[in-house]
This record gives C-alpha cells, structure tokens and sequence, in this order.
C-alpha cells in the first residue's frame, strides 16, 4: 500500500529540535492516519496525486546525504544530513578494550581473552561500519513510509579505484575524460584537504601536481599526486621534493607521509558500500549507482555549492536539472540508545559509580523531549527541552536557555520519545 505525501513542514519544538511532520492519508481510509509529533510521524490531513519521488543517498563516513527529487520536474521536496557515531563507537570500543587489558596486566581482576573463540557470520562489518548502515535503513524505511518512493539513487563507490589506477583503461564507462579526472580530482582534494600541499592556501583553483616529475621517471599513480596553487606548481617545475623542500625538512616528510597515507573516509564508505546496497535491495525498488566522480561531474555542471544534501541530489545518471526552492535541510545526529554498561569506571578501570539496570521512570527516559506545566511552587512556568529522569520521580530539564532542576513527573507530558536521534536545522 502506498502513502501519499502531500506536505512537508518542519516544525521547531524550542528546544532547537525540529520535528519533522508529515500529513497524509491512506488511499483506502477517508480518515486518514493520525499520531503524536513525533519526527517522521503522520498527522491527519487530506492530499491531492503526485508524482512518485526519487530517494537519492550520498553515504558519508561522518554524515550521509539524503534527498527526495522528483524525477518529472527535477523540484527538490526535502533533504536532510545524517550525523554517524562510527568514530564514536570505534573509541568507546578501544576504551574498552584498554581498560579490560590494564585490568589483566594488573591481575587485580582477571578477564580470560577469548581470542578467536567466537564465529562471525557471513557479511560481519565491525560495529562501528554496521552503525552506518543501520542509520541509513532506518531512515530509508521512515521515508518509504510516508513518501511515494519509487526508485532510490546511492552512491556506491566513493572514488573509482580502478579508473585512478589505471588511467588509460577502455570501455564504455569512460570515454568521457571529463568524468574521468574528476575521479582522480575529487580524490585529492579529500586526500589533502581541500588545500596545496606546499603552502597550505585554501579556497582557490588548484592544480594536480606530481611530487615526483614525470620528466624524472614519475608516474601518474595516485600515490605520487598531490595538489597545489599555480605559484607552488610554477616554482616546484620538474624538481624533485626533496630538493624543492630541502630547507622545510618537517615539511617534506609531512608531504611524503600524506602521499603514502590511505584515505580513511574513503576506506569507510567503501567497506561498507555493497552491504548498504544489499539493504536497500530488499526495499523491493529499482536502485541506481554512481560514482562521488560523477555526483561532482552534475553538481558542477548545474554551478551547487558543496553539501552533502546536494551531492546526494547530484547522485547518479538520472540526475535531471534541479529545482530547488526554499529547502533547508534537517540535520539529524545519531546518539544511541545509551549504554549497557552497569558500572561506570574511573580512568584506572575501577568502579566509581552505579548505574541503574532499568531506563524508565513513571514512563519516562532520558533523553525524552516534554513539556512541563508547572501551576505552583518556585517554578512556576511552562518548560520544553528534553529530560533527565530519577528514580525519585524528580526530573532534570534542558531548555533552549537553561537547566531547570527538580520539576515533577507528574507535570510532563510526551512531546517526542527518544529514538536515538537528535533533530536541528
């Protein structure tokens, strides 16, 4: 059964979360749907026939882009930024690991390694590659819920390792040398920063740049590129590194480091990029590929700054011409759904304090968005923000503006449970 999206609004709870608000009706119930404001969620509305929409995604190893294009006209009709916690989770884990092998090194409590003891199914990505994956199915199906989804554009493969390796490689993928150098340009300027290698100038043309010169026996292997303004390239000519950098020693081997050194975005987003298209599979709908060469190429070609809702509109050949009107997209940040840990420990790795086995108090979590009306007492006053729970039943809540203690339970009510996620613009 398919839902049909009439509007899109995007509303502010004061707190500097937007509550994403979908009204829509189902075509078979003259009622329609209706339920809390909640991100992502239907409220009772009437609709009028649109055309089906495109799901176009720009995966990211620290924010994914995500936009609904209609493919008839080419309108943008929402778009949006989805913050990881990959790294975040990568650290927690290491943390962990520390603290669980200073405890063995000390014998003060000792944990047997399990080494190679436990299988990992086919498919296994470690927790922090899987956390990107699973953020973008759940928004996927948040979208398929409420939009009329017909078609989904991902981009697969970040930087063609294959075409950068082998400049001279034919086939139909590739006759036009002008997709092809952005595959090799866009590489770079993620590589190195977006800026020249020599003087650390930002935010001008640059060049490509060989490090070691081609009328020197350099080759035009990725590893031996970098980029650089006009003057550096114009100064460097056909000298070797080492004699152009032989008064910045700490220069040169910063710059022969960062050659050999692997792009670790890229390397995320490429781990992950045929388990998330096996996700989106299931969807049932035709799925689209491209290249972060190509999503330059059309994002280029129709003069759009760089952000990661508009690569994700750029994804794929499908790209038409865009229209884009009064768009601002909603940034969401993956927080999690807390921890499992029942002690939290100092920097030693001892316990210092006790955290309690259950989430909720009197229906309540932290991390919840209320509202509190307050009729008596020393607060009186109508607070909204999101709340910290106690087992006494006296709660915490963070405003736009402040952190008011001590307000009743009994006095909140639900304006958006937690999810995991946090909501701004």
């Amino acid at each position: 059964m398919r839902w049909k999206l009439s509007r899109t609004v995007l509303k502010t709870n004061g707190v500097g979360d937007n509550l994403v608000e979908f009204n829509e009706s189902r075509p078979d119930s003259p009622s329609g749907f209706a339920s809390s404001q909640s991100p992502g969620t239907a409220k009772t509305g009437t609709c009028s026939p649109i055309s089906p929409l495109r799901l176009k995604i720009d995966p990211g190893a620290k924010t994914t882009g995500i936009a609904l294009v209609n493919d008839s006209n080419g309108e943008v009709v929402f778009a949006a930024e989805l913050k990881h916690r990959g790294f975040a989770i990568r650290d927690a884990i290491n943390a962990r690991r520390q603290l669980r092998r200073s405890r063995r090194a000390r014998k003060t409590r000792y944990r047997q390694p399990r080494f190679l003891n436990r299988t990992r199914p086919q498919g296994w990505l470690p927790p922090s590659l899987q956390s990107r994956v699973d953020n973008i199915k759940t928004w996927v199906k948040k979208l398929c819920r409420f939009a009329p989804i017909e078609a989904i554009s991902q981009e697969l493969v970040r930087f063609d390792m294959q075409l950068m390796a082998n400049p001279d490689i034919q086939g139909k993928e590739y006759q036009q040398g002008t997709l092809a150098g952005y595959e090799t340009r866009e590489y770079l300027l993620e590589k190195w920063g977006r800026q020249c290698a020599y003087c650390g100038v930002k935010d001008i043309p640059f060049q490509i740049e060989h490090i070691h010169p081609r009328a020197k026996g350099g080759s035009n292997s990725i590893t031996n590129l970098t980029l650089s303004c006009e003057k550096c390239n114009t100064k460097k000519g056909t000298k070797d590194i080492k004699e152009f950098l032989k008064k910045d020693p700490a220069k040169l081997s910063k710059v022969l480091a960062q050659a050999k050194r692997p792009l670790a975005d890229a390397a995320a987003v490429n781990a992950t990029r045929w388990s998330l298209f096996s996700t989106l599979k299931t969807t049932g709908l035709p799925i689209e590929t491209g290249s972060g060469g190509l999503t330059k190429f059309n994002r280029s070609q129709q003069n759009l700054e760089k952000t990661h809702w508009l690569d994700a509109a750029c994804v794929g050949e499908s790209t038409p011409t865009l229209i884009i009107k009064c768009i601002k997209p909603l940034l969401i940040t993956a927080n999690g759904h807390g921890s499992r840990q029942s002690c939290r420990t100092d920097k030693y790795g001892f316990p210092s304090r006790y955290v309690p086995r259950f989430k909720f108090v009197n229906g309540f979590q932290t991390g919840d968005i209320v509202k509190a009306v307050v009729a008596k007492g020393k607060k009186i006053g109508e607070y909204i923000g999101r709340v910290a729970v106690r087992t006494s039943g006296s709660f915490n809540i963070s405003t736009a503006s402040s952190l008011v203690q001590g307000i009743n339970y009994k006095t909140c009510k639900h304006i958006h449970k937690k999810d995991g996620y946090s909501y701004s613009n």
